[in-house]
C-alpha cells in the first residue's frame, strides 16, 4: 500500500475546474483531505477514490512529477 505524507505534492486524472491540476495533501487517514494549489478550494476524498484518482506525485529529491507506479520512497525500500 502507498503511504502518502502531509505536504505531498500530487496529481489527480480530472482536473479541477479553475484550471489546476496540482494538490496539496493536508490531511491523511481513511478520508484524504486535499488543497487546489490554483484557488485554494479545499476537498476532501475517500482512500479508495484518491488511490483511483491519482496518477502522479512529485519527487522531493528530483523535484519532479513521478508516475505513482514508479514512485517509491527511501525509507519504502
Amino acid at each position: 500500500m502507498m503511504k502518502y505524507r502531509v505536504g505531498d505534492i500530487v496529481t489527480l486524472k480530472k482536473g479541477h475546474p479553475c484550471g489546476e491540476n496540482m494538490w496539496e495533501i493536508l490531511r491523511t487517514g481513511a478520508d484524504i483531505k486535499l488543497r487546489c494549489l490554483g484557488c485554494d478550494k479545499l476537498v476532501w476524498l475517500k482512500r479508495i477514490d484518491f488511490n483511483k484518482r491519482i496518477r502522479k506525485i512529485k519527487d522531493v529529491s528530483q523535484d519532479k512529477f513521478v508516475s505513482i507506479v514508479n514512485y517509491e520512497r527511501e525509507e519504502d525500500i
